[in-house]
């Protein structure tokens, strides 16, 4: 059986070991690793970068707009006719040859004096690129929880492992006892039964915790592309302090102004606004000036071949020129276009506000939430604690009557179990404590790389 367990587990493992893996690690040292490698941040960068351009190319529309232009050609002929020679006298069969060359160049410059949607749109660049930059602060923030999550995620399957296995080997010495005291006569079969159930079973819940363990080493490795194979966990005696100011309502406050997925939604909604003043400014006209200068050269040779002999010319011109033009457009009707864009704006507008709204109550929850959470896991912790001692001593004692007989094997596993099981809670209320509080710092919008620095004060 134990041959068994060994194969199970290497093959859980399987996938874990087959990547590339670094010793062991902080929350620090996986944040900064998944800064670098996870493709959610790193899409949400080129996003702000992306959108950053906004500004430079809305401003290019109210700034001059200089162009050069240069060009050459050639015209070539041949032709055969006739001319006047003089005196009424035509020859025939004269041929006339003209090569003509020309080069020319042209620079023109155009400059909006009046276009108000352009000037709209350069004063909306501003929100714009604000907003996306919030959006890549609060995709940073998103990280560090997702981080944090997985990392305690993966503390707690492992320590799911370790209960697993210590349940397992613990029933299996009780098993080994039971068939001892069973060949001497002292128990029924059925305690030996009821131990191999117990046994059997315990062999299962760790081929579990093992798969889960591989699972949650995958995840990990989802975001930062390496697996850890040790994670620093934390000390025994965490600093359980409730939240500092330790009252909700200024949580939620602070909350309602800082929280940076609900900024970027205000933002959201001054951009769809402006939105509908751009389209309305589109009913405006716009006056632009436009100035060019332009010069050429033509070079024109003509060979003349007749009877009367042959006659060459050539003739050389350079005309130039400038000129400007003051142009003043006034859209008097597009077919309806200006106003369903319009109307267009003011519906966007009215999501981007539904969609504010949907924000803030749901900031709101998160962050009353996540303080309750603190607090109740404080208390989780402290309880749960005590539950893994008192079950500690259950055990203990149960362990004895079996020695002397007032106790059976089915008492001796409930109070394996329930030790198992509290030692797990245990474990998880410590790593839900620490995420509230990363929680609770995110809906408040103040959480930052030195809470994870702080955090790691607290690992081992």
């Amino acid at each position: 059986m134990m041959r068994i367990v060994t194969t199970l587990t290497a093959l859980a493992l399987s996938a874990v070991v087959a990547a590339p893996a670094f010793s062991q690690a902080s929350l620090l040292d996986v944040y900064q690793r998944a800064m670098i490698n996870d493709p959610v941040v790193r899409e949400a960068e080129a996003t702000y970068l992306s959108t950053a351009e906004t500004k430079p190319q809305r401003l290019a529309t109210l700034l001059p707009n200089l162009t050069a232009s240069a060009g050459t050609s050639n015209q070539f002929s041949d032709s055969i006719g006739g001319f006047d020679v003089g005196g009424g006298i035509s020859s025939g069969d004269d041929r006339n040859i003209s090569d003509s060359d020309t080069d020319n160049w042209r620079l023109s410059l155009r400059q909006t004096l009046f276009n108000w949607s352009n000037l709209a749109q350069l004063r909306q660049a501003d929100k714009i690129v604000a907003r996306a930059e919030t959006t890549y602060e609060a995709a940073k923030q998103e990280l560090l929880i997702r981080v944090a999550e997985r990392y305690f995620n993966v503390l707690g399957a492992e320590d799911s492992v370790a209960s697993a296995i210590a349940a397992r080997e613990s029933i299996a010495r009780q098993l080994e006892q039971a068939q001892r005291r069973f060949e001497v006569g002292l128990i029924a079969i059925t305690d030996v039964q009821q131990s191999q159930a117990g046994y059997d079973d315990s062999v299962a819940v760790e081929i579990e915790a093992q798969r889960q363990l591989a699972t949650t080493h995958e995840l990990l490795r989802e975001i930062i592309g390496e697996v850890i194979t040790d994670l620093a966990s934390p000390q025994e005696e965490l600093p359980l302090a409730p939240p500092n100011p330790a009252n909700p309502e200024q949580w939620v406050q602070t909350a309602m102004q800082q929280n940076l997925t609900l900024v970027s939604s205000r933002l959201a909604t001054e951009v769809a606004l402006d939105d509908i003043a751009i389209q309305r400014a589109n009913r405006l006209p716009t006056l632009s000036l436009t100035a060019a200068y332009n010069e050429s050269t033509q070079t024109r040779a003509t060979t003349s071949i007749g009877v009367l002999g042959t006659r060459l010319s050539e003739s050389v011109t350079r005309p130039d020129g400038r000129q400007w033009s003051l142009d003043l457009t006034f859209p008097i009707y597009t077919g309806g276009l200006n106003r369903s864009r319009i109307q267009q704006a003011v519906y966007q507008h009215r999501a981007s506000s539904e969609a504010l709204e949907r924000v803030a109550r749901q900031t709101e929850r998160q962050a009353r939430d996540a303080y309750l959470g603190v607090i109740s896991d404080i208390e989780r912790v402290r309880a749960t604690g005590r539950s893994v001692e008192s079950n500690r001593t259950a055990l203990r004692a149960t362990q004895a009557g079996f020695e002397v007989g007032t106790q059976t094997a089915v008492d001796v596993l409930s109070s394996q179990n329930s030790l198992r099981r509290a030692e797990t809670t245990y474990s998880r209320s410590r790593y839900d404590y620490i995420l509230n509080i990363l929680r609770l710092k995110q809906a408040a919008g103040t959480l930052a790389v030195v809470d994870v620095e702080e955090v790691d004060g607290w690992l081992q």
